[in-house]
C-alpha cells in the first residue's frame, strides 16, 4: 500500500501564488462581520497553503464534525472499490441485500442502480434517512428498501442521506471492510490523514452520509487530491475518470438562478458557480475546489442552516476575482497585517463580571434538579478560585466542567450527546456574571458546529437554568431546568 510521504502541506505567501494578502484579509474580515460563526479555514493555491486560520478555541490540532462533506469521502470509497473490481456502477441495489429486500419488489425499486445512489436520483420523493433511523429493529438497509420509490430512478433528484448510507453498506458488503477501514490505506494514509473517526449505524456500518470528523487541513488535502485529478505527490490515488464523473453534474441543472445549490449534482459532490464544485455539510462545512483558479478552500463553522450561501458569495465576490495567473510583487506590509490578523483569531468571550455579591453564598451549594431531558440530578458551582468549576451529576456519571473568565477552559462532557454524531466531546467553556444574580456560560463543543449558552438564574434557594443551542436540525427552543438547594 502507499505510505504517507510528508506530514504537512507546503506553505507560500499569497503574493507568490498570485493573490494579494490584503484581499485575503478582506475576506477574513468579511467572514467575521457577515458570517460570525466560521471556525476555521485553509486556503490553497497551486498546491500551497497560502492562508489558514482557526478562531480560538477551535484549533488546527482538533478535528471538526463535517456532516455531509462525509458524502464526498463515501463517493471516493465507491470509486476505489469499483476500480478494484468489487462491483460496478450499474449493479442493481437490491442484489446486494437479498435478506433485506421486500417480498414484493416494485419495478422501480428493481431498476435502482448504484449510480442512482451516487447521484441522489433513487426515485424517492423524500430523504429516506428518517425512515431508516426510526426503525425499531435498527435495520437501516431494510428501512431504505421499504421506502416507496415513486419515480423512475435517474429521473428525479432529492437529497437523500439514506442513499449514501446504502453506498457505505455496499462497500462493506463487497470488500468485507467498514468503509472507514477500507479508506485507511487507500486514501487516509497517502494523504496524511490521521485518526479519522466516523460514526456507525446500529448494524456496525459506517454512516456514510454524515459522522466523519477530520482536521481542516485534512479536508483541504482531500480537495487538493480532486483538484489534481486523483494524483498525490506523483502517485495515482484515485482514477482520473472517477474524479471527472463524480464532480460533473449527473442530474439536470436548474433554471439558471445564481444559487450554488442549483448548479447540478455529481456523485456526492455539488456543482458550484464559476466552474467549481464542492463537498459541503450543514452548519458551514465546506470543501470547495476551484479548477479554473487552481485553488482549494476548506472551511468549518457553526452557522444557521439557512446561511450556507453567504460564505460562498464571499468566495466568489472577494477571493475569486483577485486570483491572478502570475505571481504578484512581494508586499511585506500587507502580508504582515494578514499574518497578524490570523494569529489573533478568536471567538468572543462571554461579557460580564468575574464575581458577584452572591457568589460566596452560592459556592458549594448543592442544587437538586427536577426531572429533565438531560438527566441531570444535581449541580454544584464553585466560585472560590480563579475560575469557576461546575460539578454535575447525571443518572449515569459525575462530570466536572471548568469555566474560565475572559478565557476558554478545556474539558469534556457527555451532556449534549447526539446519536450518530458524537458521544463524549471536548468542551471549551467561558463564563461571566451578567447581573448580580445571573451567571452565563458558553459551552463550545469545539469539535462540532455546536455551542450551548447556559444562563443560570439564582433566586434565593431556587435555581433556573436556560440552555440555548446555536444551531440544530430539530427544535431551537431552549431547555429550561429548575432546581432547589439542599
Amino acid at each position: 500500500m502507499v505510505s504517507a510521504i510528508k506530514p504537512h502541506l507546503s506553505r507560500a505567501t499569497p503574493e507568490s501564488q498570485g493573490i494579494s494578502s490584503s484581499t485575503i484579509l478582506q475576506f477574513v474580515e468579511a467572514l467575521e462581520s457577515q458570517i460570525h460563526e466560521i471556525h476555521s479555514f485553509v486556503l490553497m493555491r497551486h498546491g500551497n497553503v497560502i492562508a489558514e486560520g482557526w478562531w480560538s478555541p477551535y484549533n488546527r490540532q482538533s478535528p471538526h464534525l463535517l456532516f455531509s462533506v462525509s458524502k464526498s469521502f463515501t463517493s471516493t470509497a465507491v470509486g476505489l472499490a469499483i476500480a478494484e473490481g468489487y462491483f460496478s456502477i450499474d449493479d442493481s441495489v437490491i442484489n446486494f441485500f437479498p435478506e433485506e429486500t421486500p417480498d414484493n419488489v416494485s419495478d422501480v425499486l428493481a431498476s435502482m442502480r448504484v449510480r442512482h445512489l451516487l447521484s441522489m436520483s433513487t426515485g424517492h420523493a423524500e430523504d429516506s434517512w428518517s425512515y431508516m433511523i426510526k426503525r425499531p429493529d435498527d435495520n437501516w438497509i431494510k428501512g431504505f428498501l421499504n421506502v416507496p420509490v415513486l419515480h423512475t430512478p435517474g429521473t428525479h433528484f432529492v437529497y437523500n442521506t439514506g442513499a449514501t448510507y446504502i453506498l457505505s453498506a455496499i462497500v462493506q458488503k463487497t470488500t468485507g471492510m467498514k468503509l472507514i477501514d477500507y479508506l485507511e490505506p487507500r486514501l487516509f494514509v497517502p494523504l496524511g490523514i490521521e485518526n479519522a473517526t466516523w460514526q456507525e449505524s446500529p448494524q456496525g456500518i459506517t454512516a456514510g452520509g454524515i459522522g466523519l470528523s477530520l482536521k481542516t487541513e485534512e479536508v483541504a488535502r482531500f480537495g487538493q487530491l480532486y483538484l489534481q485529478k486523483g494524483m498525490w505527490q506523483g502517485k495515482r490515488i484515485l482514477p482520473e475518470s472517477w474524479v471527472e464523473e463524480a464532480t460533473h453534474s449527473q442530474v439536470p441543472k436548474s433554471n439558471g438562478l445564481q444559487i450554488d445549490w442549483l448548479q447540478g449534482y455529481g456523485y456526492q459532490f455539488w456543482r458550484s458557480r464559476h466552474g467549481a464544485y464542492r463537498g459541503d455539510g450543514i452548519f458551514g462545512q465546506y470543501c470547495i475546489v476551484m479548477p479554473e483558479q487552481d485553488a482549494v478552500l476548506a472551511m468549518t463553522g457553526g452557522m444557521d442552516v439557512f446561511d450556507m450561501q453567504p460564505p460562498l458569495n464571499l468566495v466568489w465576490d472577494i477571493l475569486l476575482p483577485a486570483m491572478s495567473l502570475d505571481p504578484l510583487p512581494d508586499n511585506p506590509i500587507a502580508y504582515n497585517a494578514l499574518t497578524d490578523k490570523l494569529s489573533k483569531l478568536a471567538m468572543q468571550v462571554v461579557q460580564g463580571k468575574s464575581t458577584s455579591p452572591i457568589a460566596s453564598q452560592i459556592s458549594g451549594k448543592m442544587y437538586v434538579l427536577d426531572k429533565n431531558i438531560l438527566n441531570i440530578e444535581t449541580i454544584c458551582f464553585d466560585f472560590t478560585g480563579l475560575n469557576c468549576i461546575i460539578r454535575v451529576k447525571t443518572n449515569s456519571k459525575d462530570e466536572t466542567l471548568p469555566c474560565g473568565y475572559e478565557t476558554w477552559l478545556l474539558g469534556e462532557t457527555t451532556l449534549f450527546n447526539q446519536p450518530l454524531l458524537f458521544d463524549k466531546t471536548p468542551t471549551a467553556i467561558c463564563g461571566a456574571w451578567a447581573t448580580d444574580t445571573t451567571f452565563q456560560m458558553v459551552i463550545r463543543l469545539y469539535e462540532t458546529p455546536f455551542f450551548h449558552t447556559v444562563t443560570c438564574h439564582f433566586i434565593g434557594d431556587e435555581l433556573m437554568i436556560e440552555i440555548q443551542v446555536n444551531v440544530s436540525m430539530e427544535s431551537l427552543n431552549p431547555i429550561l431546568l429548575t432546581a432547589h438547594s439542599i
